[in-house]
């Protein structure tokens, strides 16, 4: 294929949506609205163009104050080394030099892995992305909660308000011991177990639009910390934000009192919905949502560069 007639250009603005949703992803009807405010910009949006007609497109998502974005969550092919030539491009242009791209994440079907065709779509994404040196990090199931089902009445544990950042951060730095979650383990090789907790808490907790007073921390009755759990807003829908047991507790089914109390929650908020995600490797909190009532209903394939 003769490269030389590629055309690989951010999008002008709003007005190019049409185009770049040329290819589509269940994110497309998002778009608009991030642009409007702030989460996308148009120099974070980019496609490849072959005689006008769209072939392959990237985007990245930010916060509206920070400078560089967060995440690559948009890309779609239809050759890959255009893909791979799209990425470094625009990841050129984009980032400051020396700057660690973001993460891709991507959400697949649960079932990718068993029909050809989304297979090799999904490979050939992944296939670009190892072009430009990414690396597969994790493979997430996405679970979600409805509104009718039965939400496990407490037990063993009991549930107070976080008292401050100081204590969500002491706590946050303590479940890093022995975690199975990627994310953190891949932090864990470059930075402290209380780094990795305030990169965390910094990146996400620190944004989420719900009030900070629907975190608990869960307590034996003399008042010991079992763990913690912080049911929240993003800025799409109701989440399980975090969830751990410390290491010392863990092994005794505190999990799913946790999990039921972060789901309380929510529920007396009149939610559609709960969201929550795990690492595929991480069995024992995946058990816990499906027990939970929680339904797996789509995964988010994440790779990150070194």
């Amino acid at each position: 294929m003769d490269h030389a007639e590629l055309t690989l250009r951010p999008i002008t603005g709003p007005e190019e949506l049409d185009l770049f949703c040329g290819l589509t992803y269940a994110l497309d009807h998002e778009l608009a609205d991030d642009l409007a405010a702030g989460r996308r910009r148009p120099g974070w949006m980019w496609v490849a163009l072959r005689s006008g007609e769209l072939v392959a497109r990237a985007a990245w998502w930010g916060r509206a104050e920070e400078p560089v974005p967060f995440v690559l969550d948009v890309f779609d092919l239809e050759d890959v080394a255009v893909g791979a030539r799209l990425l470094r491009t625009a990841m050129a242009e984009i980032l400051p030099t020396g700057t660690r791209p973001p993460t891709y994440h991507r959400l697949v079907p649960s079932d990718w892995r068993e029909e050809a065709t989304t297979r090799s779509v999904v490979e050939d994404r992944m296939t670009a992305l190892a072009q430009t040196g990414a690396k597969l990090l994790a493979e997430r199931l996405r679970f979600e909660w409805t509104p009718g089902t039965p939400v496990a009445p407490p037990n063993r544990l009991v549930f107070r308000p976080i008292r401050d950042e100081a204590e969500i951060l002491d706590l946050m730095t303590r479940v890093l011991d022995g975690t199975l979650d990627a994310h953190s383990r891949d932090d864990l090789t470059r930075m402290s177990a209380r780094e990795a907790a305030i990169r965390h808490y910094e990146d996400e907790l620190a944004h989420y639009r719900s009030p900070r007073d629907w975190w608990r921390v869960a307590t034996l009755s003399d008042g010991t910390p079992v763990g913690f759990v912080t049911p929240a807003r993003n800025n799409y829908n109701p989440i399980i934000g975090y969830l751990a047991v410390l290491p010392e507790h863990r092994g005794n089914g505190y999990i799913d009192d946790i999990l039921a109390e972060g789901t309380r929650i929510l529920a007396a908020q009149e939610v559609p919905r709960i969201r929550a995600a795990t690492d595929l490797g991480n069995v024992p909190m995946a058990n816990a949502f499906r027990r939970a009532g929680y339904v797996d209903f789509e995964r988010t394939i994440t790779m990150a560069w070194p």
